[in-house]
């Protein structure tokens, strides 16, 4: 059976990550079970470029064929931010970040106030020095208040259109049903599939 590397330390991720891609051919290997070294500094300019960083710097020192994955939150009265910087977006945890988001949102209207959830996922293979690379994204609005006490990131305050419900508020089986990483990632479960299961 072929490894694979899960590539993030993000524990909210990694749930999210081994739920969406379920039973598959593979050994599953985390950031914990290899010597992958430092932590891959995002320097892209898109969740794309951040994903096959990573995956190709932690496949290349490992030897392991590795998927990462980059994502984040778009918010179009915002002009797109916080975007790739996301995840560094107001120091401290999560809750910091999503405070500082609500408060350059006070003046903003109900119905201007949607946004939307990326996620580029890349997998890299270093026998053969391929990638391939997909993509998925989930819409809602910005709440005014935090709602849920589930989730991470931003899910207290993403309120999901197809779910009626923030992030928060649903279980991980439901979020990866519409959620960005979901979609991306079993778009990732064919392509790990048809493409790299077969390589020993």
């Amino acid at each position: 059976m072929r490894e694979l590397l899960i590539a993030t330390r993000n524990r909210g991720k990694l749930r999210e990550m081994l739920d969406a891609l379920g039973e598959i051919p593979f050994a599953i290997l985390t950031l914990a079970d290899v010597a992958a070294g430092a932590d891959v500094e995002e320097t892209g300019t898109t969740f794309e470029e951040n994903a096959v960083l990573k995956a190709r710097t932690y496949g290349t020192r490992t030897g392991k064929l590795t998927l990462a994955e980059d994502s984040g939150l778009q918010v179009e009265a915002l002009g797109g931010k916080p975007g790739v910087l996301s995840a560094r977006y107001a120091e401290g945890n999560d809750e910091a970040r999503y405070r500082k988001l609500l408060r350059e949102m006070e003046d903003v209207p109900d119905k201007k106030r949607t946004a939307r959830f990326v996620a580029a996922v890349a997998m890299y293979d270093p026998a053969t020095d391929g990638i391939r690379t997909c993509e998925g994204s989930y819409g809602g609005r910005i709440t005014r208040e935090p709602r849920g006490s589930g989730g991470f990131g931003y899910d207290p305050v993403f309120f999901s259109d197809e779910l009626q419900k923030t992030g928060a508020e649903i279980s991980v089986e439901e979020k990866n049903s519409v959620s960005h990483r979901g979609r991306a990632l079993a778009k990732a479960r064919t392509i790990l599939l048809s493409e790299f299961s077969g390589f020993q």
